[in-house]
């Protein structure tokens, strides 16, 4: 017997649920500076010497130790604001240097990536973890 559409169980879907960014570090005291001090970023939760959590805005940031640190070579974390250019001085005055690539349409004003309306810039943290502010 088929069921109608309107009869069919609900598929599950994460759609509803919030995402949490997680990452990688060698060393997560070391790391707690960066994500400290130069990010701004407060400590939610910290789970033993192994695993902080951290809340940006409504969401979470799961910071933990592993042997994998650093291995991404894509964006892992990407953060929105209103105003790229005055938080990307912001980060660099702390110290933060930011990366440079060279993008297909687009061009870079000081450390800010400009393609249409996109502004967005990239940096890193002392893992390698490569990590964005883009405008939204």
């Amino acid at each position: 017997m088929a069921f109608s559409d309107s009869r069919k169980p609900a598929r599950p879907s994460l759609a509803g649920g919030d995402a949490v960014a997680t990452i990688a570090v060698k060393d997560v005291k070391a790391s707690r500076k960066f994500y400290e001090n130069t990010l701004g970023l407060q400590v939610e939760d910290v789970h033993g010497s192994e695993v902080v959590t951290y809340k940006s805005g409504d969401t979470r940031l799961f910071v933990y130790q592993s042997q994998f640190a650093g291995t991404n070579q894509a964006t892992c974390v990407t953060w929105t604001s209103r105003d790229v250019d005055a938080v990307a001085a912001g980060l660099k005055a702390r110290g933060v240097a930011f990366e440079h690539y060279d993008i297909p349409d687009s061009t870079r004003e000081g450390d800010v990536h400009v393609s249409g309306g996109m502004r967005v810039a990239w940096f890193k943290d002392p893992d390698g973890n490569i990590l964005s502010i883009v405008n939204g």
